[in-house]
């Protein structure tokens, strides 16, 4: 159900909280770029990732800082509630609608305004396991009677 404007470019759109940012985010963000001509971004405000139950390592704005500086990207637009995506898709023209397969079949309603499209998640890495990292590393260098040891082991 691609949409053609006059410029032809094909507009991709995908949204998500990128806290964090690391391997898994890029591949996304590659991938769904390979997809078109010009990638948005909804990125989730603090106060919306309040309202899903999630907190945030990193503010809003040192994510968009990062996002914008990630050359897959085109365009970061702040993501405040569920309901904004149908209104993004036609405030922005876009062609695809991409997230990760973890959200399979979510956003099928979109599907009479544009492309819908599930990526794979990259195995093996995602803001909650980098978490779950952080805090075990933690937990070693408190513990540990030769903290610099647990510093240089984990380099």
């Amino acid at each position: 159900m691609a949409r053609r404007r006059g410029d032809g470019q094909r507009r991709i759109l995908t949204y998500g909280t990128y806290d964090l940012f690391h391997l898994g985010h890029v591949r996304l963000l590659a991938r769904a770029r390979a997809l078109g001509d010009m990638l948005i971004v909804g990125l989730s405000t603090d106060e919306f990732n309040a309202v899903k139950g999630k907190t945030c390592v990193m503010p809003f704005e040192q994510r968009r800082v990062m996002l914008e500086a990630c050359r897959h990207v085109d365009l970061v637009i702040p993501e405040t509630c569920w309901e904004q995506k149908q209104s993004d898709v036609v405030d922005h023209g876009v062609d695809t609608f991409v997230m990760g397969d973890d959200w399979a079949g979510k956003f099928d309603g979109l599907k009479a305004l544009c492309d819908v499209v599930y990526l794979p998640r990259t195995p093996d890495i995602s803001t909650t396991e980098l978490k779950r990292r952080i805090v075990t590393y933690r937990q070693l260098y408190l513990s540990s009677s030769e903290p610099d040891a647990i510093l240089q082991a984990t380099a």
